[in-house]
């Protein structure tokens, strides 16, 4: 099975759970992905802590690691873009495979756009700031645009606090602007790189989606493909 590092949100958690079931080409319940989520939204703020405004989740990140391979997870993925700035240190020591949210998610961008696109980005302050996606962008080709000042403050991160807080309807409008505002600078796509702002556009059925790349999503195919390719290898309990 595979073990997700999961509530960071809770409600993105349940999202990406909801996305790899949609995601798997099932005929009934034995052709799912077995999964084994542990959902616990006491993991310290991830943006507060890469900003040094708070303690570090490494410690929870590696205890739910652990726990999940304990338990007998032959994979591992972690729904969170903000929380993958401690990927490097995740891998250290892992003793099964660690799948990325980066590298799901820049797989699907040629779906949408040619190497040596702009690619815009939305996401927390933090993970613009640590630059979590743009090595991967780059090597891959692309030109990264990230949304201004006014854009996070007014639209951005007000609509992931909505999400957190269980309204993503509200949260709706704002990330969509935010997307909006990216493509009319030049995107020819943008990445949802907080796994919050897929449930806001969602909530609107937004048009705006077809220029998305789901980092959620992204995850979730990531992982049944994963599945797909090793499952005739693992038993039944794993």
């Amino acid at each position: 099975m595979i073990g997700v590092l999961g509530g960071m949100g809770p409600l993105a958690t349940a999202d990406f759970f909801r996305k790899v079931i949609s995601e798997t080409p099932a005929k009934g319940d034995a052709d799912h992905v077995p999964l084994l989520i542990q959902s616990d939204p006491r993991i310290a703020p991830r943006p507060a802590a890469i900003v040094g405004e708070g303690r570090s989740p490494l410690p929870e990140l590696l205890a739910g690691r652990d726990r999940l391979i304990f338990a007998g997870a032959k994979a591992l993925a972690m729904p969170c873009n903000t929380a993958h700035f401690w990927y490097a240190d995740l891998l250290k020591g892992c003793s099964v495979p660690f799948l990325s949210i980066v590298e799901a998610s820049v797989n699907e961008l040629p779906l949408l756009a040619d190497a040596g696109s702009t690619i815009g980005i939305i996401a927390t302050r933090a993970t613009l700031d640590a630059q979590i996606f743009d090595p991967a962008l780059v090597r891959s080709g692309y030109t990264v645009l990230l949304p201004d000042e006014n854009v996070m403050n007014t639209l951005v991160l007000p609509g992931i606090e909505f999400v957190k807080a269980g309204d993503p309807l509200r949260a709706g409008p704002l990330i969509e602007e935010a997307v909006q505002s990216l493509l009319n600078q030049g995107a020819h796509a943008v990445i949802l790189a907080c796994t919050e702002t897929p449930l806001a556009l969602d909530a609107l059925n937004s048009r705006l989606r077809v220029h998305c790349v789901d980092s959620t999503a992204a995850l979730a195919k990531c992982c049944v493909a994963w599945w797909q390719s090793n499952k005739a290898r693992l038993s039944v309990h794993d």
